[in-house]
C-alpha cells in the first residue's frame, strides 16, 4: 500500500447512513455531498475508475483508495488526486481474481482509513473470440476479473458495512452487453460476465437491504476508453451508426450517475440498473 496525505484515522467521522430508513437534512447540492466518507474503487488507477475517483472526490470525500493490479498507473492517480483534492489517497495493489488477497486488501483498506461508506467495482477485461474458438483459459480469465472480482471486493466490504451499522453504497460497472448482444463483434463471455454482474447486483440489494447497503449497476455503453482503442476504425464505424447520439460515451459520462449512486441523493435507490449508452440499446 502507498499513501499520501497521512492516515486516514484521523478522519472526520460523516454522519450515519440513512440510505433505506429516510432522508437526509438540507437542500438537494448536500444530498449530493461525500463529505466525511471514504470510498474504495477497483479498477481505479485509469479510465472510467479513475475518472469516477475524481467526480468523488470533488463531491467531498475525506479519503479515497485506488485498487488495481497496474502499479504505476495506481501511484500516479493518487498522487494526481491528492495534489488536486488535498484528500488522503492510497493505493493497494492486488489482482482481483485472489480472494485471499482481495479480502486482505480490503481489510487494510479499513484500518488505514477507518470506514468504507462507498465501493465502486470497475476492474474488467473483454476478448472478442468466436464462441466456437473460446479458449477455456480466456473465458475464466474473463469470468474471473468481471463477475468473481466484483463478489470477492464486495464481500468483505459489505462486512464491515454491516458490522459498523453505517450501511453505504456499492455501484457495480456493468456494461449495455448485459442487456444486448454487441454487433458486429462476438464477444459471448464478456456479455455473460456482464449480465451476471447485473444479476449480482440485484441479489445483494435484496440481501443487503435490511443493513442499510445499496447496491447498484452502472451500463455504460460504447466508451472512448483504452479498451476499445485497439478496434478497427471501420467497426467503430458501425458502432456510432447504430449510436442515436452518434458517438462514443466519454470516460467522464458516467460520472453523474457515479456520485447520484454513492451519495444519499439515491437514498431509495437500490436493486437498479442505469443505462448510459447514448441511447443504443433503444435500437
Amino acid at each position: 500500500m502507498q499513501g499520501i496525505g497521512g492516515m486516514a484515522a484521523s478522519l472526520p467521522d460523516s454522519k450515519a447512513a440513512k440510505s433505506l430508513t429516510g432522508h437526509s437534512s438540507g437542500g438537494i447540492f448536500q444530498r449530493f455531498e461525500l463529505a466525511g466518507k471514504v470510498a474504495v474503487i477497483s479498477g481505479g488507477a485509469r479510465g472510467l475508475g479513475f475518472e469516477m475517483a475524481r467526480a468523488l472526490c470533488e463531491a467531498g470525500l475525506a479519503g479515497i483508495a485506488i485498487v488495481d493490479i497496474l502499479q504505476e498507473f495506481g501511484e500516479t492517480a493518487i498522487k494526481e488526486l491528492h495534489a488536486d483534492f488535498g484528500l488522503t489517497a492510497s493505493f493497494y495493489k492486488v489482482d482481483v481474481r485472489d480472494h485471499e488477497a482481495v479480502e486482505e486488501v480490503m481489510n487494510g483498506v479499513i484500518r488505514d482509513f477507518g470506514r468504507i461508506d462507498v465501493l465502486i467495482c470497475s476492474a474488467g477485461v473483454a476478448d472478442n473470440i468466436a464462441a466456437e474458438d473460446y479458449p477455456a483459459d480466456r473465458f475464466k480469465r474473463v469470468m474471473d476479473i468481471n463477475l468473481n472480482g466484483v463478489f470477492f471486493c464486495a464481500q468483505p466490504v459489505a462486512n464491515h458495512m454491516i458490522k459498523s451499522g453505517r450501511g453505504g453504497s456499492m455501484i457495480f460497472i456493468a456494461s449495455m452487453s448485459g442487456h444486448i448482444v454487441n454487433y458486429p463483434q462476438p464477444q459471448c463471455v464478456y456479455n455473460a460476465s456482464k449480465a451476471a454482474v447485473l444479476h449480482l447486483g440485484k441479489s445483494l440489494a435484496a440481501e443487503w437491504a435490511p443493513h442499510k447497503i445499496r447496491v447498484n449497476t452502472i451500463s455504460p455503453g460504447y466508451m472512448n476508453t483504452l479498451l476499445n482503442e485497439k478496434f478497427d476504425p471501420l467497426l467503430k464505424k458501425a458502432w456510432f451508426e447504430r449510436t442515436p447520439t452518434g458517438r462514443m460515451g466519454h470516460v467522464s459520462d458516467l460520472n453523474g450517475a457515479a456520485l447520484y449512486l454513492a451519495s444519499e441523493a439515491s437514498a431509495f435507490t437500490t436493486g437498479t440498473d442505469i443505462l448510459i449508452d447514448g441511447g443504443y440499446t433503444t435500437w
